[in-house]
């Protein structure tokens, strides 16, 4: 029996990361992400199991207390944090995993530093990368998520020579880890070296904002994943390996995605400082000076929405801030009872995560059938009524499409000026994360209904039952 144990961890493992892949795919589509996220828990279920059940596991005791906390934690946090805090609590857990595998490095160090008189170079190498990808996971987490969270200013935060002062840091932990692999016993250089990623860590996430906060969850997610397979290496885990590999893949695809439907390049997103203000609305508050805003009650807005043929609903980070998404449901179960045909449009940056509006509109119980992507329903909105914007900006500007002097031009949008009619529920004229200013909002078919987003649809919602 002994002798097969090692034979069956690895078949374990090998299962569980077929898993691991089938879930990933069946994530991939809102049909199947449920699904998707339990075969994922199965997978990481006997991936658990399986560690637990090698001979390398000494202390019991201390793995069910860590077990036990842990649970308690998630189950509290799952119970109490609202849908709308998602990117928020995703931006924490990424942290968490890089803080885990930067202390499986420190743990690693001390353990070979205290039996071996000559540590191996392939040992030190991995203990390095993991210590730099895990301190950078964590402090640029917890930057995201305090900047998410509103804790510190979520707009980009730049100081004179960052760059020059960034490339220092990084030439600086090169030479550190130079010295460590000549001498891997040296404590001072090593602690160096864990102090330098944490910063790096902050000054990475420190000048991102605005609308590039859900290119940088992802590309954080992606590092949680890479710091977890350096783990795997420091700990010779070929599960942990695979499983940090398939979220570190995932996770910088997801990114590049991401950049493809901003139009931008990720070295463009992580040096520009894009989201800054202070230049990017001064030409366009002068422009707007002679343009009107036509503006409509609920009542008005109900006629028009009821008696069209067909409405596009396209939610944004407004409907998530409001957390209006069972009443956008409730509104649509009552335009579908007077023969109104309803899409949803989700694009793919909308919110402050990927699939931000995804999670809210499911949570509502939408229909995945009514959800279209951005490339599926843009040919749809020329046969569309009434396109009802909920709190979205950038992702609808016409000036991504038209102007070719705006920060956004060439950004893939939702289509919704090509709509017979466009209603926008917005609490005021201010400008979306990129701090352009909104055409659409001056558009001829373009009626503006004010108010927060939970109370124009529940008084929309109010008076289309009225008809």
């Amino acid at each position: 029996m002994s002798e097969f144990l090692p034979t069956g961890i690895q078949l374990s493992y090998l299962i569980a990361s077929a898993l691991f892949i089938i879930g990933l795919k069946q994530l991939g589509s809102p049909a199947t992400a449920r699904q998707g996220n339990v075969v994922g828990a199965i997978g990481m279920l006997i991936a658990i199991v399986a560690t637990l059940l090698d001979r390398q596991v000494l202390n019991y005791e201390m793995i069910a207390l860590g077990i036990a906390i842990g649970a308690g934690l998630g189950a509290v946090m799952a119970y109490r944090v609202a849908m709308t805090d998602m990117p928020q609590m995703v931006g924490l857990l990424n942290g968490f995993g890089g803080a885990a595998s930067a202390l499986v490095a420190v743990g690693e160090f001390w353990r070979v530093t205290s039996v071996m008189d000559v540590v191996p170079l392939s040992e030190t190498i991995t203990i390095v990368l993991s210590i730099l990808i895990g301190g950078i996971t964590l402090t640029g987490s917890l930057l995201a998520f305090a900047k998410l969270q509103e804790l510190v200013p979520g707009a980009p935060i730049t100081f004179p020579f960052q760059q020059p002062v960034n490339l220092a840091i990084v030439v600086t932990f090169l030479a550190g880890s130079g010295m460590l692999i000549a001498n891997p016993h040296d404590l001072p250089v090593f602690l160096t070296l864990v102090v330098l990623s944490l910063i790096l860590g902050f000054l990475f996430v420190l000048p991102i904002g605005g609308a590039d906060t859900p290119v940088v969850i992802s590309l954080l997610n992606s590092f949680s994943g890479l710091a977890a397979s350096a783990a795997g290496f420091v700990l010779m885990n070929n599960m942990l390996i695979i499983a940090g590999a398939l979220v570190g893949a995932s996770g910088i695809i997801l990114t590049e995605l991401m950049c493809r439907a901003m139009n931008r390049t990720l070295a463009n997103v992580l040096f520009s400082a894009f989201g800054s203000t202070q230049t990017a609305t001064a030409g366009a508050v002068a422009d707007s000076e002679d343009k009107t805003v036509r503006s409509i009650d609920s009542e008005q807005g109900a006629m028009m929405l009821g008696y069209a043929r067909s409405v596009v609903v396209v939610p944004g980070y407004g409907m998530a801030v409001a957390q209006a998404q069972h009443a956008v449901r409730e509104l649509t179960d009552q335009l579908e009872r007077l023969g109104v045909e309803v899409k949803y449009a989700i694009h793919p940056v909308a919110g402050r995560m990927p699939g931000h509006m995804n999670v809210l509109l499911a949570e509502a119980n939408v229909p995945y059938t009514q959800l279209y992507d951005m490339d599926d329903i843009n040919p749809e909105f020329e046969r569309t009524d009434v396109a009802l914007v909920i709190g979205a900006n950038d992702v609808v500007n016409p000036a991504a499409r038209t102007n070719q002097s705006s920060p956004i031009y060439g950004m893939p949008i939702l289509e919704v000026d090509r709509a017979q009619h466009t209603i926008v529920i917005k609490r005021g004229m201010n400008a979306g994360f990129s701090g352009v200013e909104n055409e659409l909002f001056y558009k001829n078919k373009t009626m503006m209904l004010f108010g927060s987003a939970k109370d124009a649809i529940t008084q929309l919602v109010a008076a289309v039952k009225e008809l």
